[in-house]
């Protein structure tokens, strides 16, 4: 049984400076890959390092949808590309909209998430995409923009079932966070049910959303078995099977990330 971490952020400092501790605890998990995802482009270099020091660590470039919110500090275009263009880069993001943690004018984050979605298509790396709060605008960008030749992934996907249907149509898969787990996450757990099996993904999103029985403490990627576990469960299948569907649905979905045999 082989698992995947497919977010996290290992290069953040609540787990870099115990790194080689946390990959340990993630191996005895079962977790044998990892995707490290960029949240900006100042630390895009740490991320390549640290996936060039461990063969089973994936890299991703984009700026979230947060990050230095402004059209001034946004990304340019040649600048994502360069980044994105990476050979070590299996994807494009995080990337997307955020209408949680933002307000005002937020013309600026639309723009930006069409520079990643345009991006994605012209190097041929498939987009992780963050949406909170924001599901149509999110769709609507998606549609207008031509993600679906692109491809990608809804990343700890917390809004309903239309939303996650309209992304599955455009060929997305769906990554299941430890929100799965949460007493309130009714609306989460739907969708966790219905998602077609060649389609689901599991993540930690560490080191954040700790999943029960771990809720309350510091996420890691070891922590994605329990999810997993819940989500066997939650779906009615036995855990070597899902853990196999998932890691295979990974290994699709980004076909530059190397498996090892």
């Amino acid at each position: 049984m082989i698992l995947v971490d497919s977010h996290c952020h290992i290069d953040f400092p609540e787990l870099h400076e115990n790194l080689g501790a946390v990959l340990e605890r993630a191996k005895a998990a079962g977790v044998g890959y990892l995707l490290c995802v960029s949240v900006n482009l100042e630390d895009l270099k740490h991320i390549i390092e640290i996936s060039h020091n461990y063969a089973h660590v994936f890299a991703t470039a984009g700026v979230h949808p947060n990050h230095d919110p402004g059209i001034v500090d946004s990304p340019t275009y040649l600048s994502l590309r360069e980044a994105a263009a990476d050979p070590v880069v299996v994807a494009v993001g995080e990337t997307g909209l955020d209408y949680y943690r933002s307000e005002g004018d937020l013309e600026w984050q639309l723009d930006r998430f069409r520079k990643h979605i345009a991006v994605s298509r012209e190097v041929g790396k498939p987009l992780i995409v963050h949406t909170r709060q924001a599901n149509q605008d999110t769709i609507s960008i998606m549609r207008e923009e031509g993600a679906s030749d692109a491809g990608g992934v809804m990343h700890c996907f917390s809004e309903d079932w239309p939303t996650a249907k309209a992304a599955l149509d455009m060929g997305f898969y769906v990554s299941i966070s430890g929100i799965v787990t949460f007493k309130n996450a009714d609306t989460v757990r739907e969708v966790a049910r219905n998602v077609p099996s060649d389609r689901l993904l599991v993540e930690t999103d560490a080191p954040y959303l700790a999943p029960v029985p771990e809720r309350g403490h510091r996420n890691e990627p070891a922590f994605v078995a329990h999810t997993a576990r819940y989500l066997a469960e939650l779906r009615g299948v036995n855990f070597d099977t899902l853990a196999q569907q998932t890691t295979d649905n990974f290994f699709r979905l980004f076909p530059l990330a190397i498996r090892n045999s």
